[in-house]
């Protein structure tokens, strides 16, 4: 029987729609909208969309969201000062400086944004201070990604208490967090990266697996154990044909879908575990609704911390 699907589409819906009655009220004692300022560097043609998408959620919200471009010549020290001018802002109680940065800001450059953005507005829950909250189970503002991921298993009825949870990935933005959200729910954790010996035996003892990778299709039928929920965080774009016709049958819908665009996102579990998982979400349509979601929740639990201050 194939996997039941996740939808994360329908689950951030709700979650908007739960928080737009808290904004209005909000608006109506602040005399003004919970703000959001979305900073982005550069024409990526996928960034572009991300943000576009997040200041369209942002207005159904209710919330006011605004966006600051610099070109992709701009410098570090230039995206700072937009930074420390926005932290400065008494209409901006959120700050995201979307990803990825260009590649001539230099390896560090993603670090030094998350530490120059004020902690108090940091929906991305970045910040070393909130990172450190989280540790110990007290942070207000946390990453949206893996936010996300708690919400969709609590709103689809699976437990965390209790469970063995395997999260394969270590980034600051999604794996270590992840990981820290998992252990403060009870369940019984392990990650998983690139050094870790005899993987897929690993990965077979989970109850909750989170795939966050970024290998498109790697995680088979044989890193997952028959009945475990699947959380498919992974989000590659592929172009390559060979490999679309070895995962996709001709004829089928995601087949369709590259004869259309020439390329498809891809996460990092392999379509056939849908025969294997109880649970699993499905790329597109999974977790990432559910991130935009909780980077609208992040803003207002900012605006109300702000304005409490």
């Amino acid at each position: 029987m194939p996997a039941r699907r996740l939808d994360g589409v329908a689950v951030a819906r709700v979650i908007q729609s739960e928080l737009r009655p808290a904004v209005e009220a909000f608006t109506a004692r602040a005399g003004r909208p919970p703000g959001l300022a979305l900073v982005l560097v550069g024409d990526n043609p996928a960034s572009e969309l991300y943000v576009a998408s997040k200041l369209k959620s942002a207005g159904e919200t209710g919330l006011r969201a605004d966006i600051e471009r610099l070109p992709a010549s701009a410098t570090l020290a230039e995206l700072l000062r937009v930074v420390d001018r926005l932290n400065r802002s008494d209409a901006h109680d959120g700050i995201l400086v979307q990803s990825p940065l260009p590649e001539a800001m230099g390896p560090g450059a993603d670090r030094a944004v998350f530490d120059a953005v004020s902690p108090e507005k940091d929906v991305d829950g970045l910040h070393p201070v909130n990172v450190g909250r989280l540790v110990q189970g007290r942070a207000a503002l946390v990453a949206c990604t893996p936010s996300g991921v708690i919400e969709l298993l609590d709103r689809s009825g699976i437990p965390i208490a209790g469970s063995r949870a395997v999260v394969v990935g270590r980034s600051d933005i999604v794996g270590k967090p992840m990981a820290l959200l998992l252990v403060l729910r009870h369940a019984t954790l392990t990650i998983c990266h690139s050094r870790t010996k005899d993987l897929a035996s690993v990965t077979r003892e989970a109850d909750i697996l989170v795939a966050a990778l970024g290998r498109p299709a790697f995680l088979t039928t044989e890193f997952v154990k028959p009945g475990a929920t699947v959380i498919d965080v992974g989000t590659t774009k592929v172009e390559d044909r060979a490999m679309v016709e070895r995962l996709f049958a001709p004829g089928s819908k995601r087949h369709a879908a590259f004869e259309r665009r020439g390329s498809l996102v891809l996460g990092d579990v392999h379509p056939s575990v849908e025969q294997v998982a109880g649970a699993l979400t499905p790329v597109p349509g999974g977790v990432g609704p559910l991130t935009i979601a909780m980077l609208l929740k992040n803003t207002l639990t900012a605006a109300q911390l702000r304005a409490g201050r």
